[in-house]
């Protein structure tokens, strides 16, 4: 690599982890998960219902994440609580039940009603029906993100994303942040590679490490200012470079 071309990478990475930076930095305000106000009032909920936030991150899987992150809400339509006590009292057949009918809540039913029902019987056994031990007492990053993928169905992606909102949005202490990964969603992946980070046919391995090379301390601080960028103006056929902060130094806007 040449060095005016090291240069720009850096400047890249340093704009890209100063705005991460401002959005890690600004204080709680109420996260928008999805277009419904009591769906995102219970996700909120840390205090009475953290787990709704971890039972949202295991349904995340192959669908809209709005759609996703509104099942817990549609149970407590369903249930009329969505208490720990009332979940644990539910048999994997009547989960089923409740994630199919009137109409499905996922794309895959079946393996994600079984999914719902181990997440549910884990947060009863390992950690006494109450959720928020997963992040509580100042956790390693690294251990988080364990925990998160012992659920049944989740992968590094939804583990990491699930540490990186209650870093990010909901301001959770953690003693580092080093295992907190960027998420290889298309957004990310098409900025990285128009920002010249990465070829465009680059792995998930790839995006991942890359990320965790530019800045080892907290590769997913690059996550949101990446994701923003993607979805506003870094769009797959309609670019508006001429609004994105990232323009001066993007490659891809030069050339156009």
């Amino acid at each position: 690599m040449l060095a005016g071309e090291r240069m720009n990478e850096n400047q890249i990475r340093d704009r890209l982890v100063e705005h991460g930076e401002l959005l890690f930095k600004a204080p709680y305000e109420f996260v928008r998960f999805t277009k419904n106000d009591g769906a995102d009032r219970l996700l909120n909920d840390l205090v009475a219902y953290p787990h709704a936030f971890v039972l949202a991150s295991v349904m995340d899987r192959q669908i809209k994440a709005e759609r996703a992150w509104l099942i817990p809400f549609r149970f407590l339509e369903k249930l009329g609580s969505f208490s720990m006590e009332t979940l644990v009292q539910q048999s994997e057949s009547n989960i089923q039940r409740l994630m199919s009918k009137p109409e499905p809540l996922h794309r895959f039913v079946e393996i994600m009603s079984a999914c719902f029902f181990k997440a549910v019987q884990r947060i009863a056994e390992q950690y006494d029906s109450d959720a928020s031990r997963i992040w509580q007492d100042k956790p390693s990053s690294a251990t988080v993100v364990y925990r998160f993928l012992e659920f049944d169905g989740v992968g590094p992606k939804i583990a990491t994303m699930g540490a990186n909102i209650l870093a990010r949005e909901f301001k959770i202490e953690f003693s580092d942040h080093y295992s907190i990964d960027i998420s290889a969603d298309v957004h990310i992946r098409r900025v990285f590679w128009r920002l010249g980070l990465t070829p465009k046919e680059a792995s998930v391995d790839q995006l991942i490490f890359r990320a965790r090379g530019l800045h080892p301390k907290f590769p997913g601080l690059m996550d949101s200012p990446a994701w923003e960028i993607g979805r506003n103006w870094c769009r797959p056929k309609r670019c508006e470079c001429d609004k994105c902060y990232m323009n001066d130094l993007c490659p891809s806007a030069n050339k156009n």
